[in-house]
């Protein structure tokens, strides 16, 4: 925590830490895809009971994964903002929520493809679609919301605000499927207990994961980057 309140508490250090990070995550970036596609799509085997369909796993599992993990993002960064009053927590927030409305779009899209030839429809009001579609909603207003006030000095405080509210929807998505009788499956990885694929299956899963996360990352460093060197002017030289 003190490592990102450092960092985030300087442009300056950002700038400079993120020049460093971002041809490595890059790298990373390319590695994880080129293996959890490839070992995904090709080397693991099919379902015994969904086929070849359910490879649409992964992506699917990853878009949805990070569709949560950027609103927690953005809530550290509204926390971190409203306590601290860091500019660049506020611009975290404020540039994962485009990219958290695609993760979330993404997931929604893929569970519909999935879901018609699995359930027979491509949409129900089961309780994770509907809490996910309700997180979309959120994307959408946090956006809207935060252009409206975009020139108003109360506008990122308001922003944080309503990012805080919202997060109420993240452990109703997580526990929707132990909390209400659902047709959406549970948790496909799980961290204290075995997951429920085979290693064949889960590795190329994971890397497909770790490598969207470098691309949430990668694109959140380069939006930082323009905003401090281009909008505000910060002078930088490697």
């Amino acid at each position: 925590m003190w490592f990102a309140l450092n960092y985030l508490a300087s442009p300056k250090k950002f700038l400079y830490f993120s020049s460093i990070t971002l041809p490595w995550l890059t790298g990373l970036f390319l590695l994880l895809l080129i293996y959890g596609l490839f070992g995904g799509l090709i080397l693991a085997p099919s379902d015994a009971v969904q086929g070849e369909g359910f490879r649409i796993i992964y992506i699917h599992v990853p878009c949805a994964f990070l569709s949560l993990f950027v609103y927690a993002m953005m809530t550290g960064g509204a926390v971190m903002g409203l306590a601290f009053r860091m500019k660049l927590a506020f611009a975290v927030m404020r540039h994962s929520a485009p990219l958290g409305a695609g993760f979330t779009f993404l997931a929604l899209l893929t569970g519909s493809l999935w879901g018609k030839p699995m359930w027979g429809t491509w949409w129900l009001w089961d309780a994770r679609l509907t809490s996910e579609l309700i997180l979309l909603f959120l994307y959408l207003a946090i956006i809207l919301f935060q252009k409206a006030l975009a020139r108003k000095r109360s506008g990122e405080r308001a922003t944080a605000i309503l990012v805080l509210v919202g997060c109420i929807d993240l452990p109703i998505i997580h526990y929707s499927v132990y909390w209400w009788n659902t047709l959406h499956q549970g948790a496909t990885l799980k961290l204290f207990a075995p997951s429920a694929i085979d290693n064949s299956m889960q590795y190329p899963l994971l890397a497909m994961i770790a490598a969207f996360l470098c691309y949430y990352t990668i694109v959140l460093f380069k939006q930082i980057r323009h905003e401090l060197i281009v909008k505000e002017g910060y002078q930088w030289k490697r």
